[in-house]
């Protein structure tokens, strides 16, 4: 689905890890591999100075990727100093990726705030898709789970719809990303609506099964045409629940999902759908930012 791929890790995540699989993200369509840390800068009697060493440890430990890489498949480590969203961004257009993969952990989702500041930020600016793990996960693979996960990167996505705009919008982008997708990426959607007993401001009012299931199957019609092999499921319970269930009885790679405007899916006092799945799903989540 994607071939330039953007690994944000801060060598505590699970996602150095990565740098041993390259050959298994490279089956998933991957073709070019970024692997990116900051280095802290540190205060020497309130001086900013670059840590030199720790750049050059964090170099060396990333540039293990570079060793096993098949043939038609690019690997370059970036390790900067300080400003780390400005680097991230800048690290993005030049190696012109179309995918950030980063970890958060659930921990700090319930600090009154959606994320750390640093991947709060990086939300607000970001023009590309996030690909949302968490740590937790990534560190406790066995080598063979991961590599299976990594071969299967994005294989089955699963479409959170409910036939508002935003939900539209999710749709045109995923057809928009997967038009052109290399071979074993993307191969499986499931198209899910959770019909609500309260009504959202946002959805439609006249809402009922039947309903669903109509502009569902039209959904569906249209993802079809790439290609794809589309299920459809409608449940009779609250949407958050029924997409975490759902995961869990499908073999659900990621959970694809968009916000109308950051700063509402920052606003921790009106957190919208996008908002609750990234703090409590323990699926990945494919975040597509607005596009504006």
């Amino acid at each position: 689905m994607f071939q330039n791929l953007l690994i944000c890790t801060d060598l505590h995540d699970g996602l150095h890890r990565l740098v041993r699989f390259v050959p298994s993200l490279a089956a998933s369509g991957i073709r070019k591999l970024v692997f990116f840390h900051s280095v802290r800068v540190n205060d020497d009697r309130g001086v900013p100075k670059v840590d030199q060493a720790a750049i050059d440890a964090a170099r060396q430990r990333l540039s293990v990727a570079q060793d096993n890489v098949p043939e038609g498949v690019e690997v370059e480590v970036v390790v900067e100093s300080d400003r780390i969203v400005e680097n991230i961004l800048n690290t993005i257009k030049t190696h012109h990726c179309d995918l950030v993969l980063l970890g958060t952990d659930n921990k700090t989702l319930l600090n009154e705030k959606l994320f750390g500041s640093t991947t709060a930020e990086l939300v607000e600016r970001i023009k590309i898709p996030l690909l949302v793990v968490r740590p937790a996960l990534m560190s406790t693979y066995t080598r063979e789970e991961l590599d299976l996960r990594c071969r299967h990167l994005l294989r089955y996505l699963l479409i959170a719809y409910d036939g508002s705009n935003t939900a539209k919008t999710l749709v045109k982008q995923i057809t928009e990303t997967a038009r052109n997708r290399p071979e074993n990426s993307l191969e499986h959607c499931l198209l899910a609506w959770a019909v609500e007993s309260k009504s959202r401001r946002e959805i439609p009012q006249s809402q009922t099964i039947e309903d669903a299931e109509e502009k569902l199957a039209a959904v569906k019609q249209e993802l079809e045409q790439l290609n794809l092999t589309v299920a459809t499921e409608v449940r009779q319970e609250e949407r958050l629940q029924a997409m975490m269930t759902l995961s869990m009885e499908y073999d659900i790679s990621a959970i694809a999902v968009n916000s109308p405007s950051v700063p509402r899916l920052l606003e921790w006092s009106r957190p919208n759908f996008a908002n609750l799945l990234l703090r409590r799903s323990w699926h990945p989540v494919l975040f597509f930012p607005d596009p504006e």
